[in-house]
């Protein structure tokens, strides 16, 4: 009997893994694993299973993906928001040769697919990935900002400054003043068209 790897929408964090994981598991369902966006479970799923774990991540703000493009686009999200929120950006690092290799596809063929689906094209989605985490760092105050461009993996401090103002309209200092009241959810960063 074969396993079921079930992709679901919305997983962008521990809390997401551990209540989906719950959900699996109450439902009566073996998870092997829990990732973000993609969860294994033992053998296939009964005849309404599927409907009702549907529902029942539904309740909770995930989506199960049944369609291979929109399963795509939410692994490149998910690696997306996983290279910058939880990795620290991993110095060095080659975008297209990172998706490439973490989806097992041409990046020609994924960034097209993300540009005609969600409408933005994958730069401009870990653009605004690495600026709401450099919001979120500024927010906290433990890191000055040429740490922070650091850590998100920019060339210096003026060009993370010089980023982060064209896509908020404000400059870090502004954004701090603030005391953060810009920060938004990262899961709703670039929606869908």
């Amino acid at each position: 009997m074969a396993d079921t790897t079930l992709y679901i929408k919305n997983m962008v964090c521990d809390r997401c893994r551990m209540a989906v994981e719950s959900t699996l598991t109450g439902m009566g369902l073996r998870p092997l694993s829990v990732e973000l966006g993609v969860a294994r479970v033992a053998g296939e799923l009964a005849p309404g299973q599927r409907e009702r774990l549907a529902s029942e991540l539904g309740r909770l703000g995930f989506e199960l993906l049944r369609d291979r493009q929109q399963q795509t686009i939410d692994r490149i999200r998910t690696a997306i928001i996983e290279l910058v929120h939880y990795r620290g950006g991993l110095p060095g690092v080659n975008l297209s040769g990172y998706l490439a290799r973490r989806l097992g596809s041409d990046y020609s063929a994924l960034s097209k697919l993300f540009s005609e689906t969600v409408g933005m094209t994958i730069e401009r989605y870990y653009i605004l990935q690495r600026v709401e985490r450099a919001k979120e760092l500024l927010f906290y105050g433990e890191m000055t900002l040429a740490e922070i461009a650091r850590e998100l993996n920019y060339s210096s401090a003026a060009y993370l400054s010089a980023q982060f103002k064209a896509t908020t309209g404000m400059t870090p200092s502004q954004f701090k003043a603030m005391r953060g009241s810009g920060l938004k959810p990262i899961d709703g960063l670039g929606g869908d068209k």
